[in-house]
C-alpha cells in the first residue's frame, strides 16, 4: 500500500516492517565470527515482533545459497553492519567530546541506549511512534534489560510537534546535543526532510553533531529498477514463508527532487563530513558490494558539527 499523510503501521507491515528487517540484520551480523558489532538484543526484539520469518532471519535459520545475492542474509547484514558501526562510532566521538545529551530520531528497534557504554550523565531520548515505543520498552524490561544511560523515550510522531514534546520530556536546547536520523530521510518527503533538519538546527546549540545520511533523487527510472528489484526479493522471500513479501519498497519511498544532506547542513552552519558505503566497508575490511550486487547499498553517511 503506498505512503498516505497521516498513515499508520506496526512493527509487522509497511515501514515498521522495515524496522523488524533492519534489527535482523544486526542479530545475523552480530552472530558472525569476527562481528563488526555488538547487538544481544536484536534477535530477541525481532522475536517478539511474531513474524516467523524474521524469527527465522534474525537466528539464521535461513541459509543464504543461491546465486542471487538477496538469498545471502549473511552477506546483506554487512550492509548494516556498516551502518550501524559508523553511527556506533559517531556516538562514541560526540561523548568523547563531553556531549551528554542524545536524541535518536525514529528509533524503532535500535538498542544503542541499552548497548552502548554511554559515560555517565548521559541522557538518550528515543523518539518514535507511541506503539513503538511501548512495544521495545515492554520487550527489553521483560528480558531484564537496563539502560546504559537515561533514556527517556517519547512517544510521537515524526509529523506532528516532536520538538515540543521532546522539550516537555526534559530535553534542553541550550546543551550540545548528539542527534541520529539512521535509516530515516527516504521515509520521508523532500520537504519534510528539510523541515526535520531545520528543526534540528533550530534545536541545536553550538557544538551539537548530527549523523545522518544522503539520500540520492530517485528518478522515476530508479523507481523502474527498485520495484523490479523488490519484485525478484518479494518472490525469494515468499519462498521462505514471509506473508508480507508482496511488500514494494517504491510504495515507502518518497520520489522527487530532494536537498542534498551535506549541502543543506553547510549553508545552515553545520560542518560536515560524508562517506560513502564502499568508502566504509574497505575501512571495515569488508569487501564492498558490487553494481547492482543489492538494494540500496550505494548509500553515503554524514556527520555534521555545529560551531
Amino acid at each position: 500500500m503506498a505512503r498516505t499523510d497521516g498513515d499508520t503501521w506496526d512493527l509487522a507491515s509497511s515501514v515498521g516492517a522495515t524496522a523488524t528487517a533492519v534489527a535482523a540484520q544486526r542479530a545475523v551480523a552480530s552472530s558472525q565470527p569476527r562481528p563488526l558489532i555488538d547487538d544481544p538484543f536484536a534477535e530477541p526484539l525481532v522475536t517478539a515482533v511474531g513474524v516467523e520469518f524474521f524469527t527465522k532471519f534474525a537466528r539464521g535459520e535461513l541459509a543464504g545459497t543461491g546465486e542471487d545475492p538477496t538469498l545471502d542474509l549473511v552477506r546483506l547484514s554487512e550492509n548494516l553492519a556498516v551502518r550501524t558501526k559508523y553511527f556506533d562510532d559517531f556516538f562514541a566521538d560526540a561523548t568523547d567530546a563531553g556531549i551528554r545529551q542524545v536524541v535518536i530520531l525514529a528509533s524503532g528497534l535500535d538498542a544503542r541506549a541499552y548497548r552502548l557504554a554511554w559515560p555517565a550523565g548521559t541522557t538518550v531520548f528515543e523518539v518514535d511512534q507511541p506503539a513503538v515505543i511501548e512495544f521495545k520498552t515492554r520487550t527489553l524490561a521483560n528480558l531484564g534489560a537496563h539502560p546504559t544511560a537515561e533514556r527517556r523515550p517519547v512517544a510521537i510522531d515524526l509529523r506532528d510537534d516532536w520538538p515540543s514534546a521532546l522539550q516537555t520530556h526534559g530535553f534542553d536546547p541550550s546543551r550540545p546535543t548528539a542527534w541520529l536520523t539512521e535509516g530515516l530521510l527516504g521515509y520521508l518527503p523532500p520537504d519534510a526532510q528539510d523541515r526535520l533538519l531545520d528543526n534540528i538546527t533550530r534545536l541545536s546549540a553550538p557544538g551539537s553533531r548530527l549523523g545522518t545520511e544522503s539520500v540520492a533523487n530517485l528518478t522515476e527510472a530508479d523507481r523502474v529498477r527498485i520495484q523490479q528489484r523488490s519484485q525478484q526479493t518479494a518472490e525469494l522471500w515468499r519462498a521462505w514463508g514471509y506473508d508480507g513479501a508482496d511488500m514494494d519498497m517504491t510504495e515507502l519511498l518518497y520520489f522527487g527532487d530532494r536537498n542534498d544532506t551535506a549541502d543543506y547542513l553547510n549553508r545552515r552552519g553545520w560542518r560536515t563530513v560524508a562517506a560513502s558505503n564502499a568508502e566504509l566497508f574497505g575501512r571495515y575490511g569488508l569487501t564492498p558490494f558490487g553494481d547492482d550486487e543489492m538494494p540500496f547499498t550505494d548509500a553515503s553517511y554524514v556527520t555534521a558539527a555545529l560551531d
